[in-house]
């Protein structure tokens, strides 16, 4: 099966938000290394994790990087 960015973005990747002590969150995928992100609001954090998920996506895309796929539970 030849996975594409559409079938990257619909996996339930595990994001973690943490808020710092000077008001801002932060944002992290911890499947992906490095994707991470900050935002002053949780929501702000929130939007710019989806964008720093793309852009890690279609960098491993791009280069050949293999991509971690987050185990999906079955019911």
């Amino acid at each position: 099966m030849n996975k594409n960015l559409g079938y990257y973005l619909a996996l339930p990747y595990t994001i973690e938000l943490t808020p710092d002590e000077d008001g801002y969150w932060f944002a992290e995928i911890p499947l992906l290394p490095g994707c991470m992100t900050q935002g002053s609001t949780r929501s702000e954090a929130l939007e710019r994790i989806d964008e720093a998920k793309l852009l890690w996506l279609e960098t491993a895309l791009e280069n050949n990087i293999p991509i971690p796929e987050p185990e999906i539970e079955q019911m």
